[in-house]
């Protein structure tokens, strides 16, 4: 029995032995790490790499002192293929973890809790209320009131135009019939113009009766109408978005959140490109992360046209990203938790 553990114990031994190996081995020579373009996360626009995601690795390897290059991929799905394909080490991009990725990849401690928000078009107040004015409810609610106004008009006139002559009589009387009706109905009673017969005094009491209703629905249809569409733009679940032209960023998480609920959406490569093309009007709403929305719209100077909804769709960890199986994970780990807890790092997510 003795001998089983002791064999046992060779065999654990070599196994771990050959692990420590394995990893010196790796680190010993250059990694690559896989990135492109995500600001503020990896800002490849000057002459060495910048941003938040770089700044932590830096961090990290002030500890670790590893060799390392960059190796820059044109959009995300190719740096998350690389990575899993294990052309390069890892990747330091702010990649959220999801069921699907998780299947692909290994991942990291989350070194960022972010959200999946909303870009959309600002709109003045003055010029909502002036398009809700231009609305079909609204044209439609007020159509119906003046054909309502002048069905009372002209019954009134057929009943006052022989007997009221003075008032109501020839052609000019319809006119007039359509005078007194308005006035009716608005209860403003100037008194010029009012049915003498039997039967114009009855569709006037009608009419009175009536106009109280038809002017209290037609309030409440005119408020309706002029904020509906403040209604209608307010997001409050992911079904909502059905209801606008939406895009996102090829193969991020947000694409997947959207494929989840079924929503129809376009495709563009950053968010950089997202952000124009939201400016140009090529949809209504940007679906992505949103740090990288509100950098996006500070950068290309769009705050007044551009807003990021607060409300946002879901909560999203970003991580490092590694092949599967990678060794590489045990050593960063540590260190990433210690630079999480630094001040220094504190300081650099204070404005994101």
């Amino acid at each position: 029995m003795s001998k089983i553990y002791t064999l046992l114990f060779i065999l654990l031994s070599y196994f771990s032995f050959a692990q420590t190996d394995s990893l010196q081995n790796a680190v010993n020579q250059t990694l690559t790490i896989g990135v492109t373009h995500t600001p503020p996360f990896i800002d490849e626009t000057g002459s060495e790499l910048q941003g938040l995601s770089v700044k932590s690795w830096e961090l990290i390897n002030d500890e670790l002192n590893w060799e390392y290059e960059y190796k820059s991929y044109e959009n995300l799905g190719e740096m998350l293929d690389a990575v899993e394909k294990g052309e390069v080490d890892f990747s330091i991009n702010p990649v959220t973890v999801t069921d699907n990725r998780m299947e692909r990849l290994d991942f990291s401690q989350p070194y960022f809790i972010s959200n999946t928000a909303i870009a959309k078009q600002s709109e003045s107040v003055v010029w909502s209320v002036i398009k809700n004015l231009w609305s079909w409810k609204f044209i439609s609610a007020l159509l119906g009131l003046l054909a309502v106004i002048f069905i009372f008009g002209f019954l009134v006139w057929i009943f006052e135009r022989r007997k009221n002559t003075e008032e109501f009589g020839g052609k000019k009387g319809l006119f007039d019939g359509f005078w007194w009706s308005a006035v009716t109905m608005t209860t403003v009673g100037y008194g010029d113009k009012s049915p003498q017969s039997l039967g114009g005094r009855i569709i006037g009491l009608i009419w009175m009766f009536m106009a109280v209703i038809i002017l209290s629905s037609l309030t409440a249809g005119i408020a309706s109408a002029l904020t509906v569409q403040s209604i209608n733009d307010d997001i409050s679940s992911i079904n909502d978005l059905s209801r606008f032209s939406v895009a996102t960023v090829e193969n991020s998480s947000s694409q997947e959140l959207l494929d989840l609920y079924g929503i129809k959406y376009q495709i563009v490569e950053n968010g950089e490109e997202g952000i124009k093309k939201l400016a140009d009007e090529d949809f209504q709403l940007f679906i992505y992360d949103k740090p990288i929305l509100q950098y996006e719209v500070e950068k290309q100077d769009l705050s007044d046209d551009l807003m990021v909804l607060e409300n946002s769709l879901k909560k999203d960890y970003f991580s490092y990203s590694f092949p599967k199986g990678s060794q590489l994970i045990e050593k960063i780990n540590p260190e990433l938790i210690s630079v999480l807890k630094s001040m220094e790092w504190n300081r650099l997510t204070e404005s994101l």
